[in-house]
């Protein structure tokens, strides 16, 4: 269990750990196009998952919700036009920005890929750079601060391009661990996430670290950012997880 309680001591997991925001879901079931996207989202600095299913896709979305979603029309499982439609009725993927890929290029096609509640609709074979100029800006109009440099909550501001963040004027000394956590919280400052929601968010799908992992960082993240009688901006939810205060933001 040590290894995850050590990232911040190891430079490979802390550099991928910061390519974690903001997230894409590739759904798509041609091994050569899920590999094409994966490579050019990952070097524009996007954090990528890639599931080849379309009732795969639902259940994971039941769990955690991406920035953004490319998804292939035609999948097995559950077409991508019948999986979009079911994340419109859903509040919590009501808003999820969904690009559609597929070879259909008929008008009336089109047309139906939009109406079902996809934001773009882009035919094969496409332009990476257009696709990757159609996903920022997607993402620059429904949610600007995963594209934002600098996010500010309250009196805390980050900047992403320096790696730096601040209390009023104070700079904090944030290891790469808790500097992820805290932009984690300022996306979404009010929303309650669970620990696994942080693990997944945070550290990746992929790593195997335990809940507990998460306690510790939290309470390392509180340790740098309060001084004196200084609010604490982060808040237990028992039972639930931790959140970045609202009312920290009045």
């Amino acid at each position: 269990m040590e290894h995850g309680l050590s990232d911040d001591r190891n430079p490979g997991l802390a550099a991928r750990g910061r390519a974690m925001n903001p997230t894409v879901m590739v759904v798509e079931d041609e091994e050569a196009i899920a590999l094409l996207l994966r490579y050019n989202l990952e070097a524009e600095g996007f954090a990528v998952e890639v599931i080849t299913r379309g009732d795969d896709a639902e259940l994971r979305l039941q769990e955690q919700v991406p920035d953004l979603l490319l998804l292939d029309w035609m999948l097995p499982g559950l077409s991508g036009i019948e999986l979009c439609r079911r994340l419109r009725l859903r509040t919590e993927t009501q808003r999820l920005p969904v690009i559609m890929l597929t070879a259909r290029g008929e008008e009336s096609e089109r047309i139906r890929g939009i109406a079902t509640g996809a934001d773009d609709y882009v035919v094969k074979p496409f332009s990476v750079p257009e696709l990757m100029a159609r996903v920022k800006g997607i993402l620059r109009r429904t949610n600007p601060e995963t594209v934002s440099a600098r996010l500010v909550a309250g009196d805390l501001s980050l900047d992403r391009a320096s790696h730096r963040a601040y209390r009023n004027e104070r700079e904090l000394r944030l290891g790469p661990t808790e500097f992820r956590l805290l932009e984690f919280f300022m996306r979404s400052p009010g929303r309650v996430f669970s620990r696994e929601q942080l693990l997944n968010g945070v550290w990746g799908r992929d790593i195997y670290v335990d809940e507990r992992t998460v306690d510790v960082h939290v309470g390392r993240l509180r340790k740098a950012i309060i001084r004196g009688r200084e609010k604490d901006p982060i808040r237990t939810v028992r039972g639930a997880g931790y959140s970045l205060d609202d009312k920290f933001l009045n």
